[in-house]
């Protein structure tokens, strides 16, 4: 089984700053790390080469550092990663983003799996599995919460959805994007760490991968960022109750509904 696991290097801090140009995040200079989402992908992933046998490929579309990130990925248990990274890239939204990482699984080959976790955190928008899914016309199954079965031809999984869950098989080749139920991520250890840093990461450029010009970067995505704030601080001033235990918990009763008409 060839597996594909797209991640991304989000903001460490939410104190992320907004450039007013391109009212985008800028990401120079603050520090990052693996997508959380992402790293459930990733586990799930190794577990299954672990019990099916194949190969597990991270690629990731963003600047050089990155790097780091798929280190970390290979460090617990990926067989290779690419970086996607060019200044072409720049300025993609979510179905840019997915036709470029569309075209490099395309490149690799004989993929039988993509993997995405469910969401990045610094965008929330949980539309770049389902969009890579559109691009190379795979079947999809979103908010996947298990694996049941898998064989050569496909997989068996269970969603996740308003009402409950639903069971679906699908084949071969086939898309699917995770939540953090499905398993628990497994912490890299020091000879997994050290195995990362001797690995090449190749850096594939729009010329490596055959993308359309026209349908990368800021010029080649369809929505545009119109306004971009970060969200207000939450209110952290605090009020000591003091009395008998019956008189604490009346007067906790009537701020508690007093906050919740603010």
């Amino acid at each position: 089984m060839k597996i594909v696991v797209c991640v991304k290097q989000v903001p460490a801090t939410n104190e992320a700053k907004i450039d007013p140009e391109t009212k985008r995040i800028i990401r120079e200079g603050s520090k990052a790390i693996l997508n959380p989402f992402d790293t459930y992908a990733v586990e799930e992933g190794v577990r299954l080469k672990e019990k099916f046998g194949g190969e597990v490929i991270v690629i990731s579309m963003g600047p050089e550092k990155a790097m780091s990130s798929l280190r970390e990925a290979i460090s617990v248990g990926a067989d290779r990663a690419i970086l996607l990274s060019d200044k072409a890239f720049g300025g993609s939204d979510t179905w840019a983003t997915s036709y470029v990482l569309a075209k490099a699984i395309e490149k690799i080959g004989d993929v039988d799996l993509v993997i995405c976790g469910k969401q990045a955190i610094d965008g929330d928008t949980a539309q770049v599995g389902p969009e890579i899914a559109a691009h190379l016309d795979w079947v999809q199954a979103t908010y996947v919460m298990k694996v049941e079965d898998a064989d050569s031809e496909g997989i068996k999984v269970k969603r996740m959805h308003e009402d409950g869950y639903d069971i679906c098989q699908l084949d071969f080749p086939a898309v699917i994007t995770v939540l953090k139920d499905i398993n628990t991520p497994r912490v890299p250890t020091l000879k997994g760490r050290l195995a990362s840093q001797k690995i090449e990461i190749p850096v594939w450029k729009p010329s490596d991968i055959g993308v359309d010009m026209d349908k990368i970067g800021l010029d080649g995505s369809p929505t545009r960022v119109v306004k971009t704030a970060p969200p207000p601080p939450r209110n952290t001033v605090a009020k000591r109750i003091e009395g008998s235990p019956e008189d604490c918990a009346k007067q906790l009763v009537q701020e508690l509904r007093i906050r919740s008409i603010l």
